[in-house]
C-alpha cells in the first residue's frame, strides 16, 4: 500500500536559528496531528546536523545530492555525506536544479543511482514548463525525464523511489494545476510507471504534486485518486500551515 506523504522543501531559506525553530515546531505539531501521512522536511545543508537532534517523528531530507561519491568537487556534498549527517530523504531534479543550474536527465539518474547506493530515498522530480503545456508537449517531457531519470533502476531500488509531479509554471506563481489537470498527470506517471517497471512499482509508488499547495487547495488536490500528498514549497516555511497541509488527509 502507498504511502500518503507530505515533504517541505524550504529551498534556500532560514538562517540555522530560525530553521532549528522552524523545525521544533514542526515537530511539536506533527505530533499533534490528526493524518496518518508520512512527514518530511528538508532544510538546507547548513541546518542538517542540527535539525537531525531536534526531531524524532519527522523525516529528513537534503535539497540535492553530488553525482560524484568524493573527490576534487568543491562545493559538493555526497550522499554518503548526507546519511552521516542523519538524512533518509533526498530531493532530486528539482525544476529549479533543472532551471538555473543545467542539471539534465543523465546526471540526475547519476544522482539517484548514487543516492539510492548511500541509502537515501530519492524524491524524483519532473514536470512541464508553461510553453510545453500549451504546445502539448507536457506528457513527453515528463515521459522522458522519468525514462531517463529512473534508467535501469532494479525492482529494489525503485521501490525506494518517490516521484513529485511540478507543474513548473505553478511553483511561486500561486497559480495551481486544476485537480483535474493533477489527477491527469498523475494518472499518466502510474500509467508509464507499468511500461517502465510493472504493475506492482506503479501501485505502490507515492507520487507528490509540488505546485503552490496550500492549506486552501490542499484537500481537493489530495482527494484525487492518483495523488498521493505534495513537496510544498513557500507554504512549508509557516509551521501551522505547513501542518494543516498534512492534515488535509
Amino acid at each position: 500500500m502507498r504511502k500518503k506523504i507530505v515533504a517541505g522543501n524550504w529551498k534556500m531559506n532560514t538562517l540555522l536559528k530560525d530553521g532549528m525553530e522552524l523545525a521544533k515546531s514542526v515537530e511539536k505539531l506533527e505530533k499533534k496531528k490528526s493524518s496518518d501521512a508520512l512527514v518530511i522536511i528538508a532544510p538546507p545543508f547548513t541546518h542538517l546536523s542540527e535539525v537531525r537532534q531536534l526531531i524524532e517523528n519527522v523525516k529528513l531530507s537534503a535539497q540535492d545530492c553530488a553525482s560524484e561519491p568524493s573527490g576534487a568537487y568543491t562545493g559538493e556534498v555526497s550522499p554518503e555525506m548526507l546519511v552521516s549527517s542523519g538524512v533518509e530523504y533526498v530531493i532530486i531534479g528539482h525544476s529549479e536544479r533543472r532551471a538555473y543550474y543545467n542539471e539534465d536527465n543523465e546526471l540526475l539518474n547519476k544522482k539517484v543511482k548514487l543516492a539510492l547506493s548511500a541509502g537515501l530515498k530519492p524524491i524524483y522530480c519532473c514536470g512541464e514548463v508553461l510553453e510545453e503545456r500549451e504546445t502539448g508537449k507536457l506528457f513527453d517531457v515528463v515521459k522522458e525525464q522519468l525514462k531517463v531519470g529512473l534508467k535501469d533502476l532494479t525492482t529494489d531500488e525503485i521501490s525506494q523511489v518517490i516521484i513529485a509531479y511540478e507543474p513548473v509554471w505553478a511553483i511561486g506563481t500561486g497559480v495551481v494545476a486544476s485537480p483535474d489537470q493533477a489527477q491527469e498527470m498523475h494518472k499518466f506517471i502510474r500509467d508509464l510507471l507499468v511500461e517502465l517497471f510493472d504493475g506492482q512499482v506503479a501501485e505502490e509508488m507515492s507520487i507528490l504534486y509540488g505546485g503552490s499547495c496550500k492549506p486552501s487547495n490542499a484537500e481537493v488536490l489530495f482527494a484525487n485518486p492518483d495523488v498521493d500528498g505534495g513537496l510544498i514549497g513557500g507554504a512549508s516555511l509557516n509551521a501551522e500551515d505547513f501542518v494543516a497541509i498534512v492534515n488535509a488527509y
